[in-house]
């Protein structure tokens, strides 16, 4: 297991509660718009934080923080991702994770083996133009689909989130995740946000309009709906 990134407080990863952000390579998705692109595309030439380190610093954090966000890249890629986990919560930790939602399978173990208190789920768009957003030809939404019901049935904190760009998402879309969601706790629009370490350059966030008249569309059948970012 290797951490190529430590957040070493946030109160912005783990909403309501102070935490560490631990950040590890490789994802099975290309979302043109991802801002990690070192840790997508080429996780191998990225610093590597020796595990010894960030436990010493959790460690020593106890009392102040109250949880760690596990974020990538894409979690779930990781054999040793139970196993840290646990190592992590034996320090007395609140765990949330970050995930595109592609491995359901391990995100099932987890959940059952109650080693998640939180999980943030990536909806990249409505199931019709979902591999085109990710980047993934042939992608299998299927298994995207299935980490959708697990959520949704899950007793723990959850939210879906879709990062929007104007020139990838449209009303269209917003209708279809309102329906693919219906019934969900929370759903959060996060407004693309241009860096020098986004994969494809080109994209521009979505007018204030816009996304106000997306937030109403998605309301109208999903728990709570917020904008991020919103200036």
């Amino acid at each position: 297991m290797q951490i190529h990134g430590l957040n070493k407080t946030t109160l912005l990863d783990y909403p309501g509660h102070v935490a560490a952000t631990l950040f590890l390579g490789s994802c099975n998705f290309r979302c043109p718009f991802c801002h990690n692109a070192g840790l997508v595309l080429n996780p191998a030439s990225e610093p590597v934080i020796p595990l010894i380190d960030v436990f010493g610093f959790l460690k020593k954090r106890r009392g102040i923080l109250d949880g760690v966000c596990i974020t990538g890249g894409e979690p779930t890629l990781q054999e040793e991702l139970p196993d840290l986990i646990h190592t992590i919560r034996d320090l007395g930790y609140k765990i949330k994770l970050d995930t595109n939602g592609s491995r359901p399978e391990v995100l099932r173990n987890l959940l059952e083996e109650q080693l998640l208190d939180c999980v943030a789920m990536d909806i990249k768009s409505s199931r019709e133009n979902y591999a085109r957003v990710a980047g993934v030809p042939g992608l299998d939404i299927k298994k995207i689909e299935e980490s959708v019901r697990l959520l949704k049935d899950s007793p723990i904190s959850y939210e879906f989130r879709t990062t929007v760009a104007e020139e990838l998402h449209s009303d269209e879309d917003m209708y279809s995740i309102r329906d693919w969601l219906d019934g969900s706790r929370a759903y959060f629009l996060q407004p693309y946000k241009d860096s020098d370490s986004v994969i494809q350059e080109g994209f521009h966030a979505p007018s204030r309009e816009t996304l106000l008249r997306w937030r109403g569309i998605c309301a109208e059948k999903i728990g709570i709906v917020e904008i991020r970012g919103l200036d």
